[in-house]
């Protein structure tokens, strides 16, 4: 059935695959697309109709087409879906669907319910169905035509002509998920422009609202993965207090290269651990992952100090995406009776301790080892620390002493950083307030957020 839309008349549409439309009354046209067009298409270029019929003439016009800024609508016509699917180029906008089409069956044969594409298509089945059954099979065969346009062009807006007494097929269409449907006896210039513009606007935006809603399923799920990869302490049975803090430096992450770990073993020794993996892209939070889990796993089984070091660098050198990836590491072994500890240092800052009635401080860290993944033979001494009745060890990555003091070069620091701990444990904080206001000030002493992640532990015991 032929479509009432413009072709040149000097030059084939099955010859060039495309069209201009000439103009029938250009200043009449003009003047009503610009009064009834809200929705302006942001293309540079002149949009592109894609025009599926079988009149082999063409020789039908209406008045010129323009779009949003005045230039004229191009358009494709294909006779056949096979012919469409070879113009669907990148630049075609939109596509009119003619719900006539003859060959609908013949591109897709035995899609109909309870017939044959034969049967379909010649409107029986076998010679045996009745008028109503053949004007049903017509129709189901005219949407499985529109159902493999849409498979052919996801991304394309579609709008779908059909005769004003179809109206009940064209708004299945639109069910089916055309943008527009147009009634082929009111089809004129102005009304084609207005539907093209909107389906192309409609489409954009169903488009952008899909991959919205998929942006943020797909952050849902990494967030509940990132959380699952957190760790829980294990220290059931213990008297000492647990707090910590984490935040990656990665964008709208919630897992980044540094990791921490607290496990309390059968027989009271309560172990601690923070390690940084150098750089911060996903593949480093998925090895500070792993090396988490491996420390959780030596532990349980029974290793300490250097021993378990060694091994966990075993672990990176097999794991790690390249030879220049290392891990800086700090691990604490506090004894069942909380008074002393054992510290091994893998080119890690050292821990700070803190007493009532003292200043805090940093742990000695003459003796540390190089992080992991530098040194294929290196050893970890393992250093005897005393801690007394009350105390709290914090354990921190770099990124807490690495931010910027104001706008020039100088940094926060260990000394900065001990001095920050300092008054806020003379403001009276302590746990979860400490290191909050410690994390608060050295993003505001940097101007804003730290660039480096940042993962900071606190373990605190209070004797009696």
């Amino acid at each position: 059935m032929p479509v009432p839309v413009p072709r040149q008349r000097d030059t084939s549409a099955t010859e060039s695959g495309l069209a201009v439309l000439h103009t029938a009354a250009p200043a009449v046209a003009a003047t009503g697309v610009a009064q009834a067009t809200p929705l302006a298409t942001p293309h540079t270029t002149p949009l592109t109709l894609l025009v599926i019929e079988d009149d082999p003439a063409g020789s039908l016009t209406v008045p010129e087409i323009l779009d949003a800024d005045g230039h004229r609508i191009r358009l494709r016509t294909a006779r056949n879906l096979t012919e469409a699917e070879r113009l669907l180029t990148p630049d075609v906008h939109c596509i009119l669907l003619d719900l006539s089409l003859p060959d609908a069956s013949a591109r897709t044969p035995g899609a109909a319910a309870g017939g044959s594409a034969t049967g379909t298509a010649n409107g029986t089945a076998n010679g045996t169905a009745t008028g109503t059954a053949a004007g049903t099979a017509i129709a189901v065969d005219e949407l499985i035509a529109l159902r493999q346009v849409l498979r052919i062009a996801p991304r394309h807006a579609v709008l779908v002509l059909t005769d004003e007494d179809d109206a009940e097929r064209a708004a299945e269409a639109v069910r089916v998920g055309a943008q527009d449907f147009l009634f082929r006896d009111e089809l004129d210039g102005r009304l084609l422009s207005r539907a093209i513009r909107y389906a192309v606007e409609r489409k954009r935006a169903d488009i952008a609202q899909y991959k919205l809603a998929e942006s943020k399923l797909r952050a849902q799920e990494n967030a509940r993965l990132e959380r699952g990869l957190l760790p829980t302490p294990l220290l059931e049975g213990s008297d000492l207090r647990f707090a910590a803090r984490y935040r990656p430096g990665r964008s709208r992450a919630l897992l980044g290269g540094d990791f921490y770990d607290t496990v309390r073993t059968p027989d009271g020794t309560v172990h601690a651990m923070i390690g940084d993996v150098c750089g911060h892209g996903p593949d480093e939070a998925a090895l500070g992952v792993e090396l988490r889990i491996a420390w959780r796993a030596l532990t349980l089984a029974g290793l300490c100090g250097d021993d378990l070091l060694a091994t966990l660098q075993e672990v990176l050198e097999v794991e790690r995406p390249c030879e220049e990836i290392f891990a800086t590491l700090c691990t604490v072994d506090i004894a069942p009776d909380g008074r002393r500890a054992g510290l091994c240092l893998a080119g890690h800052p050292a821990p700070l301790i803190s007493r009532p009635g003292r200043r805090a401080r940093l742990l000695p860290y003459e003796n540390s080892g190089p992080a992991l993944g530098l040194l294929p033979r290196a050893r970890w001494p393992r250093r005897q620390v005393e801690l007394g009745g009350t105390w709290s060890l914090m354990l921190y990555t770099d990124g807490l002493i690495e931010g910027h003091i104001g706008k020039g070069k100088e940094r926060l620091g260990q000394d900065g950083m001990v001095d920050m701990i300092n008054r806020h444990l003379d403001r009276g904080l302590s746990g979860e307030g400490l290191l909050e206001a410690s994390v608060t000030e050295a993003r505001r002493l940097n101007g804003g957020e730290l660039t480096d992640d940042v993962a900071v532990v606190l373990l605190s015991r209070a004797e009696g």
